[in-house]
């Protein structure tokens, strides 16, 4: 028998066009001054300064907040909240890829707080010390196919002077409202495109591996992964192609809902060297997915029988998985190892230690130590 709570209350509008629909959702949430925040490269973008005019001009307020970095830290969120309490706000707008989404929501998080950030670190009931009320309402527009974080209710931030990544959680941190428009996702880049939808992948596999029992999340991993593969090429070859660009979305926010399973080593391992280098988490998570696969393969051989039936793959059980991930990651031009993007084995046993330490660890599906996290990485240094 099993005790758990499972939470998927996100109202989500899908369609290509809908982000016109975005003052509707400030409406429909209580919001009438937005704060809209995003990342600093789509500040200035039409897509934001059109979602800002619309607004502006149907709510009569709505300000912009563009200062967040591609791994958003404590001190970009704290400038978040100064700007949301200058300007009297009364909800954010998530707007932008995961970065820009964690970096509003735990804005949202903090504009009501007497504690400081760390305080709500995701560590046994730390989320019992944020006060509800103080928590701002949320909408989300995500602009990437990827961390699924619209419908989520966890903020990853950067804490710099430890250099460590941080994961807040709160079940009022989930957007009350998530667009999924298509449109906003056209103009993202190839090699931004395959590491995004390679992200998706890795949240809707670990989730499927992870030991922790939650059989809604495990049917939502796989639709999602059985959406990803047949559309992330389709997408990858023609980033024009709205059925797929749309098909994509969905499928990074299954695989966001499906992490409420937890995730595993993957996210371990990426999140220490995300900390520690600041690149890109979804390219993080695509080089080191088969990687730690392998590690984890002797408490797989049902779910990758499994996965293998579910996906129609011309081979069965884990070798059918490994080869199907490895060709997908290939076609997707995904770098086959981490010394591709200059890191090199000087910090091994220090980020062997700090995987082992990162909650991601906690539902691997095997309870690797330091020692063997730092095998995996100098592993995923060197290629298979």
């Amino acid at each position: 028998m099993h005790t758990s709570n499972w939470h998927y209350p996100t109202s989500i509008r899908v369609g290509a066009g809908r982000v016109r629909e975005l003052s509707d959702a400030c409406r429909a949430s209580g919001i009438k001054r937005p704060l809209l925040i995003t990342d600093r490269d789509l500040g200035h973008s039409d897509m934001i300064l059109k979602a800002l005019d619309d607004c502006q001009r149907t709510l009569g307020h709505c300000a912009l907040f563009d200062q967040v970095k591609g791994n958003p830290t404590g001190d970009n969120v704290a400038a978040g909240v100064q700007a949301y309490k200058a300007g009297q706000h009364d909800g954010v707008i998530a707007f932008g890829g995961g970065s820009a989404l964690d970096a509003a929501k735990a804005v949202a998080l903090m504009t009501g707080q007497r504690r400081p950030l760390w305080d709500f670190e995701d560590i046994g009931d730390n989320h019992l010390r944020a006060d509800p009320n103080g928590i701002a309402p949320l909408i989300a527009v995500p602009t990437t196919a990827g961390t699924g974080s619209e419908v989520g209710r966890a903020a990853v931030i950067t804490d710099e002077q430890a250099r460590v990544k941080r994961t807040m959680l709160h079940i009022r941190m989930m957007p009350r409202v998530a667009i999924l428009d298509a449109r906003l996702t056209l103009s993202l880049p190839r090699h931004l495109t395959a590491a995004t939808g390679m992200d998706a992948l890795t949240h809707c596999l670990e989730a499927w591996c992870s030991p922790v029992w939650h059989p809604m999340a495990e049917a939502v991993a796989v639709k999602g992964m059985q959406m990803i593969d047949r559309h992330l090429p389709r997408v990858v070859a023609d980033g024009q192609d709205l059925e797929a660009r749309e098909q994509m979305l969905v499928a990074s926010s299954l695989g966001a809902a499906a992490f409420q399973r937890g995730l595993g080593g993957v996210h371990a391992i990426a999140q220490s060297l995300g900390a520690l280098y600041d690149h890109h988490h979804g390219l993080l998570n695509a080089i080191l997915l088969p990687y730690v696969l392998l590690a984890n393969q002797s408490s797989l051989q049902s779910q990758m029988s499994d996965l293998a039936h579910y996906l129609r793959l011309p081979t069965a059980g884990f070798a059918g998985v490994l080869d199907w991930l490895l060709a997908l990651r290939e076609e997707s031009g995904i770098a086959p190892d981490l010394s591709m993007l200059g890191i090199d084995d000087r910090d091994a046993e220090l980020i062997g230690r700090m995987a082992f330490a990162d909650g991601c660890s906690h539902t691997n599906p095997i309870r690797h130590d330091a020692q063997g996290y730092q095998r995996i990485f100098c592993h995923a240094l060197r290629g298979l």
